[in-house]
């Protein structure tokens, strides 16, 4: 079992695809990794030696990865939010931050609301 920054790497994947469970890896980053220590991309963890775990433990944690850097992403945004910018305030009220549009789009990061326009009227209740 590889563990490598608090992450168990899946046994059953391929390094190139486990790795990318680890936050802030993903295949590019895995693949550039596993390139300079010499490890081919298709092996499985529970194949290595313990030579290849330990280097690639070492090449991997030259990054940051996990909670120090989801911290540094949070203090990012809250930088933004403080100095009151325009992608703070986007931030804020949970909108696109990066131009995108916003009238018929981005249903996942102002949440699934979908409101239908109406002529305003209420509808009469039977009795």
């Amino acid at each position: 079992m590889l563990r490598i920054a608090g992450t168990t790497v899946p046994d059953n994947k391929r390094l190139e695809i486990g790795l990318t469970s680890i936050y802030g890896v993903g295949r590019p980053r895995a693949q550039i990794v596993l390139s300079a220590v010499g490890i081919e991309g298709g092996k499985r963890p529970k194949d290595l030696s313990a030579k290849e775990e330990t280097a690639l433990r070492e090449a991997i944690e030259k990054f940051t990865l996990e909670g120090e850097l989801r911290r540094e992403i949070s203090s990012n945004i809250r930088r933004l939010k403080d100095i009151k910018s325009y992608r703070g305030s986007r931030h804020a009220k949970h909108l696109p931050a990066r131009g995108q549009r916003s009238k018929t789009n981005s249903r996942t990061v102002r949440g699934n609301v979908r409101k239908t326009m109406t002529s305003g009227r209420r509808k009469l209740e039977k009795t």
